[in-house]
């Protein structure tokens, strides 16, 4: 191959064999993930045929890794994380630390060092946002408290992840590398002394980007929106996102990944976000699958030969361990079984932070070969088997919810919020409504029931929610309503209607059933996404299924034909409520 082609080949071979892998894999109901990573495999050393160049794919990775996280950083909500951060935080900051446990006891055991363990097992504390994101929009509860949960889970873990990747070198240049063990004896104080550094110019640089950023970047986009061009636009994302990185790691000597994390943050403050978020997509998942197809690129597939039984334990802590860890705190934290299951289905893999973290490792010479081998060969594994971990909540919670010995251990029934208050709607709980759910769409509706003062009892499965309406007067119940006996306590005999507003089909299932089986009579309107899901419904006896999009669409064309039926009456006089409408 001519020199001047390498890069050319790098690409086109890189990318034609992962649309491929890609679409295999989803063509199997896989994450398309698997597919780019043996696309990298197919075109490492490791294998016959083509071999891309290493070193140019491991640039065209750091770009993906700039872009990935300029995402990162773009869709980074404060909002959403402050609505779980009673569990997401804590709870996330204990798994990790569980996590990590395990991967340095195991990798001591292994023989190797405690900054090679330390790596590795932060390597596998964190799970892959993109599978994750992928997993719940596939289940439908994206926006349900589980999703919500999930996610801000995730993101505590990301942040957590780029605080590691900032203090890596800094560990690195205390435990030293691990082809010189002899140079991993440095003080307490040189520690302290290092770690203050980082953080200090770490510190500094977060400064600059919230003083001086905040407010020259959305101004620079905005001047290039100006010029509606979209080539100057695009441009102007690009200059952003590689320019902030690069200048704080040449500057700050901090990594690309934060720079570009913090340009992302940057620029979501502008009212610009959106449209930068949507012209900089393509590029980013261009060079994100050209990420994952380098990280591929490393994998031996001759570990799984060489050494099976190390495999087995990486994928064993991934699969069981934190997931069987974080079901536990979730469950320390009284929420449902079923938010459990889910929030331990979602960190049941591990992705794009662990290739990072894991390939700073080596680089810096904390980790060794055969450690990245190892984290490789379990996220692919990991994450091939997420779908089926999914899939396996629901016969699992059924089994639970069957049988009343473990129901009542796992789900807090006797919690002090799953019942109402003495005095707190026995008066006022005759012919009311009873709402299951009140997030974006249950909120919306028990607005509108409070400004016409007609009398509904909330079931809701966060407990913040639930104690910020009970602060408020409303009557509410914590829990999930699924599970028998919650449901018991929201008066369904003197109920008038029923409505769930609860995205996940599943659990609506069950609460129409159960509440049939109590009050066959009740009318109920359940919120659902699909046509196959609403005929079940409606055989259940719901006399209103309602799928968002039907509505959206609906309302829409009612408006439509409102205002063309206007128009051929003759001219419309405009009123103050028309001149609000665009």
């Amino acid at each position: 191959m001519p020199h001047d082609t390498t890069l050319i080949a790098t690409i086109a071979v890189g990318l034609g064999l992962a649309f491929v892998g890609g679409f295999v894999a989803r063509w199997l109901k896989l994450p398309p993930l698997v597919g780019y990573l043996l696309a990298g495999v197919a075109v490492g050393p490791f294998t016959p045929g083509f071999v891309a160049d290493g070193g140019l794919a491991g640039q065209l990775a750091e770009i993906g890794v700039i872009l990935l996280m300029f995402g990162v950083g773009i869709h980074f909500s404060i909002k959403d994380l402050l609505a779980v951060r009673n569990i997401a935080v804590p709870g996330a900051i204990v798994q990790i630390a569980a996590a990590t446990v395990m991967g340095t006891v195991v990798a001591s055991w292994w023989g190797w060092s405690l900054g090679a363990g330390l790596v590795f097992g932060l390597a596998l504390s964190t799970a892959s946002t993109v599978v994750l994101l992928r997993a719940l929009e596939e289940r439908g509860i994206l926006d349900s408290v589980n999703g919500r949960i999930a996610v801000g889970w995730l993101i505590v873990e990301d942040l957590a992840m780029v605080l590691a990747l900032v203090l890596l070198p800094a560990l690195g240049s205390v435990f030293g590398s691990t082809e010189a063990p002899e140079s991993a004896a440095v003080s307490g104080s040189s520690l302290m002394w290092t770690l203050a550094v980082t953080l200090g110019k770490v510190c500094l640089f977060v400064a600059l980007m919230v003083v001086a950023g905040k407010r020259l970047v959305p101004w620079l986009l905005s001047q290039a929106a100006k010029t509606n061009s979209r080539e100057l636009f695009t441009l102007s994302v690009l200059a952003v996102a590689l320019g902030i990185a690069f200048g704080a790691a040449a500057l700050f000597g901090v990594s690309f990944a934060l720079g570009a994390f913090f340009a992302g943050v940057v620029v979501s403050e502008s009212d610009l976000s959106h449209r930068v978020a949507e012209d900089s997509l393509p590029l980013q998942d261009a060079f994100a699958v050209l990420f994952f197809v380098s990280v591929g690129m490393l994998f031996d597939p001759m570990v799984l030969v060489r050494q099976p039984l190390q495999v087995l334990a990486v994928l064993a802590i991934i699969v069981l361990g934190k997931s069987l860890a974080a079901f536990f705190i979730v469950l320390m934290f009284r929420y449902p079984v079923n938010t459990a299951l889910t929030v331990s289905a979602s960190l049941a893999q591990i992705g794009e932070f662990s290739f990072i973290l894991v390939g700073l490792g080596v680089a810096l010479g904390l980790l060794p070969k055969d450690g990245q081998s190892l984290v490789l060969c379990g996220a692919l594994l990991s994450i091939t088997l997420n779908p089926l971990v999914f899939k396996a909540i629901d016969p699992l919670l059924g089994w639970l919810r069957r049988n009343p010995r473990f129901a009542t251990r796992m789900d807090p029934e006797e919690d002090e919020l799953s019942d109402l208050p003495i005095g707190m709607g026995e008066v006022e709980l005759r012919e009311h409504a009873v709402l299951i759910g009140y997030g974006r769409v249950g909120g919306v509706i028990g607005q509108s029931l409070t400004e016409r003062k007609i009398p509904f009892v909330v079931v809701e499965q966060n407990r913040e929610y639930v104690e910020r309406l009970r602060e408020e007067g409303v009557p509410a119940i914590y829990g999930d309503a699924a599970v028998p006996g919650i449901l018991e306590h929201a008066r369904l005999d003197t109920a008038s209607i029923l409505i769930v507003a609860t995205p996940d089909a599943l659990q609506a299932r069950e609460i129409v059933e159960q509440v049939k089986g109590v009050n066959p009579s009740l009318p109920a309107v359940v919120r659902t996404h699909g046509d196959e899901e609403r005929a079940y419904l409606e055989s259940l006896g719901v006399d209103r299924v309602v799928i968002g999009e039907h509505a959206l669409a609906r309302s829409m064309v009612d408006y439509v034909l409102e205002r063309l039926s206007a128009l051929k009456a003759g001219p419309v006089v405009p009123t103050p409520a028309d001149a609000l409408v665009p």
